[in-house]
């Protein structure tokens, strides 16, 4: 009863802030909780977005786990690339610190502003960019390996060792060949410097306090000593954020494989992802039915990933 009273009176001194804080939760609800909640219920449906709609009961499920060898063959490619993608991580943590350790608060602020104005960009342009890099004929990527003559290294590999036949001519054609369409995948990005990452680490680097740095110089830290014991474990909780980030982000997305290689994921679907695949069901065979029950496969995954980085990247207080 005493709590009850209690909230009571707190809400008669907040309440505008209650207020303010309601279009918000309603714009939220409408947008984002109840298209959620559609998707859960015509993931039982026979659905096509617009005139059919027939309950299948548990039918598309169990399609998807008995008759879909396609969706459960994307997983394999994408947890390659999100054991890449974690790899990729280090670049930014990295970057992170040293914009920290710099002395000067002014240089500080001005590579902060360097990492930020890459934002601006729309990510749409960023991904045709890198398509016209991988160009067989006029791509720079073949020019740079033309240049510095590692394409006549790869041209021996593949003769002696790789096996893949996609160097005809020294044109490699990396988006359009079985053999090369992952490896450009996995080297897009490159140096691989996340300028959200790095914003989120550097957050996190400035919140250790001067007196922890004070106690690793007295105990003689070397630099990297005061990233093994000091910086990195203090920003454990920026890292494991941005590490479910990262995850999300690699199981669901699909505008980067549908901008670079189609709605079938490059040749011979070999670069076919769950989000590209459930994409495709949905909007180009428009059994949308079938792509929401894959959609909340999907999040199951994901939730379970996630609770699995909860427990496994501690955070010591």
């Amino acid at each position: 009863m005493a709590a009850i009273v209690s909230a009571i009176k707190k809400l008669r001194y907040q309440w505008t802030l209650y207020l303010l804080l309601l279009p918000t939760v309603i714009l939220v609800v409408i947008f984002r909780y109840i298209p959620s909640v559609d998707a859960i219920k015509y993931s039982f449906y026979r659905w096509d977005g617009a005139f059919i709609e027939e309950y299948r009961g548990l039918q598309n499920y169990i399609h998807a786990f008995t008759q879909d060898p396609l969706f459960w063959r994307s997983f394999a490619l994408v947890f390659l690339l999100l054991f890449f993608n974690v790899i990729k991580m280090w670049p930014s943590i990295f970057t992170a610190v040293l914009i920290h350790r710099v002395k000067s608060d002014r240089w500080q602020y001005v590579y902060r502003v360097l990492f930020v104005i890459p934002m601006i960009i729309p990510g749409i342009v960023v991904l045709l960019i890198w398509k016209s890099f991988y160009d067989p004929t006029v791509g720079i990527f073949n020019k740079i390996l033309q240049g510095t003559g590692l394409m006549k290294l790869l041209i021996w590999l593949d003769l002696h060792y790789l096996h893949w036949n996609a160097f005809v001519g020294g044109h490699p054609a990396w988006l359009a060949h079985t053999k090369l369409v992952i490896p450009a995948v996995i080297f897009w990005g490159f140096p691989w410097i996340g300028v959200v990452g790095v914003l989120i680490y550097l957050a996190g680097l400035q919140n250790i306090s001067q007196d922890i740095y004070e106690a690793g110089k007295l105990d003689g830290l070397s630099w990297w000593g005061k990233f093994q014991y000091l910086e990195f474990p203090l920003i454990m909780t920026q890292i494991r954020l941005n590490l479910i980030l990262l995850t999300i982000g690699t199981l669901t997305d699909y505008g980067f494989f549908l901008i670079l290689l189609g709605p079938e994921g490059g040749p011979g679907n070999v670069a076919m992802v769950p989000g590209l695949y459930m994409f495709r069901e949905g909007f180009y065979n428009q059994r949308y039915g079938y792509a929401c029950a894959l959609g909340m496969i999907l999040f199951v995954i994901i939730l379970g990933i996630t609770m699995f980085y909860q427990r496994v990247v501690r955070v010591e207080k």
